[in-house]
């Protein structure tokens, strides 16, 4: 059975309020539920893109699962929980490390996120801080040179199912690097482009009417998240994918010494997130 994309995941808005102090009892930087999803005819890519995740955000919880015959019956958990990166004003931040866009909307208080793709490590997403500097639905896409070999020497591809911007793209400043849909869906979760970021049919859909020309759009790499929730500290881990930390778990204690956070943190349970890397928010407030 083939799972129709959905609205039940990450294309929602969340409410999140940031801290105003290190251990703030009232900020709200984690959003999302956990979900249970019970196995059908599916395969782990149509159970992704339902729930509008990535590929990578379930495997991380299942990497001995057959993405194409998970076991029919069996309940899994559904990760559609996330620590919001860091980030206060309006504007896009992509997390390469997690493969996930935030679209923050302060003036309403929301924040709307969706699963990526992303460059391959020969050819990485660039990391900075951007505007966005063009809006274009149905665009034709100018092959680079280094690519025209293995589109058998065209210089273009024109609008429709064969253009692998899909159907929207929303330009960055500094570049040929851009935000856009994708003619391979699967692609969603996985390091397969030549720097852009990738986002489903659907999901580009959505964003592109809400992104103006302007806005900032800051990419960074956090393997690493802290978040807080109702006066209790949560992390989030996700493997080093391009591979720039010499030791994940030095840089995730780094970071909780260096953002104060340390005294309210079960060091036993973060030594454990640190080296489980499950990519979900796992609470390691200290009791």
């Amino acid at each position: 059975m083939l799972l129709l994309p959905s609205s039940l995941g990450a294309s929602g808005a969340y409410p999140y309020r940031m801290p105003t102090e290190v251990f703030d009892p009232n900020a709200d930087t984690v959003i999302g539920t956990m979900r249970q999803y019970r196995v059908k005819e599916d395969t782990m890519l149509d159970i992704a893109r339902h729930f509008d995740l990535g590929y990578n955000e379930l495997m991380l919880l299942y990497p001995e699962v057959d993405p194409w015959l998970p076991p029919g019956g069996e309940v899994l958990r559904i990760p559609t929980r996330w620590v919001l990166p860091l980030f206060d004003k309006r504007g896009i931040v992509i997390n390469v490390a997690e493969l996930r866009l935030y679209l923050f909307l302060p003036e309403i208080g929301l924040v709307k996120t969706y699963p990526i793709g992303i460059g391959v490590r020969e050819h990485p997403t660039p990391f900075g801080t951007f505007k966005v500097v063009d809006k274009e639905k149905d665009p034709t896409w100018d092959i680079p040179p280094s690519l025209r070999a293995e589109f058998g020497g065209r210089l273009q591809i024109p609008p429709g199912p064969e253009n692998p911007l899909g159907a929207y793209w929303i330009g960055l400043s500094g570049g040929s690097y851009g935000i856009h849909g994708t003619n391979s869906p699967w692609g969603i979760g996985r390091l397969v482009s030549h720097g852009c970021i990738r986002l489903y049919p659907e999901d580009i859909e959505r964003l592109f009417p809400l992104v103006e020309l302007g806005m900032p759009v800051k990419i960074v790499y956090e393997p690493v998240k802290f978040g807080l929730e109702r006066g209790k500290v949560y992390v989030e881990v996700h493997p080093d994918i391009y591979h720039r930390c010499q030791d994940l778990t030095a840089h995730g204690v780094d970071l909780a010494l260096s953002s104060g956070l340390m005294p309210y943190i079960n060091l036993p349970s973060l030594l454990r997130a640190l080296k489980e890397k499950e990519g979900i928010p796992v609470d390691v407030t200290r009791r």
